[in-house]
């Protein structure tokens, strides 16, 4: 298996955030969707894909529709996605991804955690080129042959294609999403979720005493309601 499966595998015994926390991220991603291509999923790729994902966490319908009004509201102030790099003790490198409608609040907050945890926020592209960005999607596996379809997917981009509790899991760099997406809603596949993530080439193992002062700087990012996702380089 590859670094995708690695680096699944790795999240999925990782302790997540609240269900709350959630909801909140795919508010946002609707927000977003809505903005960019509006509030009909059927012409809007990005939409359809958060309606999916909004699924698969068990969001009630109610709240997705509720989303989709409120950000067809011209007066509802648009959320910008703000990438930072830096770094956590022990040489860790740090990508946070964040959705914000105020970013002078965010950039304060999140440069506090990095002073806080003895950790420095670096500049545009210190970090980010050490981190492959990917696409993912999630199908059910009942009837299908893994090895198969990564062979008929690789010319859309696929990359890494497995079997895990969740279904079937497709990796992909991240420019490759609309081309994979499309193909997998031709075949009649049912997207389960969809997403984009982060992997890193390399990890670095710490003991328990400095794997500690990461998880500290991780927590108060993760805990923050503008941070959409955290990455690290730190092998879990």
């Amino acid at each position: 298996m590859g670094r995708a499966f690695e680096f699944r595998k790795a999240r999925k015994m990782k302790r997540w955030s609240a269900m709350s926390k959630a909801f909140t991220r795919i508010g946002k991603d609707i927000v977003m969707a809505v903005k960019e291509g509006g509030p009909d999923p059927n012409s809007n790729a990005r939409l359809r894909a958060v309606i999916q994902n909004a699924k698969s966490v068990n969001m009630p319908k109610d709240n997705v529709e509720r989303a989709i009004k409120r950000a067809s509201d011209k007066s509802l102030g648009d959320f910008k996605e703000v990438l930072f790099e830096g770094y956590a003790p022990h040489g860790i490198a740090i990508l946070v991804e964040t959705a914000t409608d105020n970013n002078t609040r965010t950039v304060a907050n999140v440069r506090s955690y990095f002073n806080k945890c003895n950790g420095s926020l670096g500049t545009s592209g210190s970090v980010e080129f050490m981190f492959d960005h990917t696409c993912n999607f999630r199908i059910p596996a009942e009837g299908l042959d893994p090895e198969e379809l990564e062979l008929e997917l690789i010319d859309f981009g696929a990359e890494e294609v497995f079997v895990d509790d969740d279904g079937i899991l497709i990796y992909a760099p991240f420019q490759n999403f609309g081309d994979i997406q499309k193909e997998l809603e031709t075949r009649e596949l049912e997207i389960l979720s969809s997403g984009f993530e982060r992997i890193p080439q390399v990890t670095k193992e710490l003991n328990e005493e400095e794997a500690a002062d990461v998880e500290k700087l991780l927590e108060k990012l993760e805990e923050d309601d503008d941070v959409q996702n955290v990455y690290h380089t730190m092998q879990e």
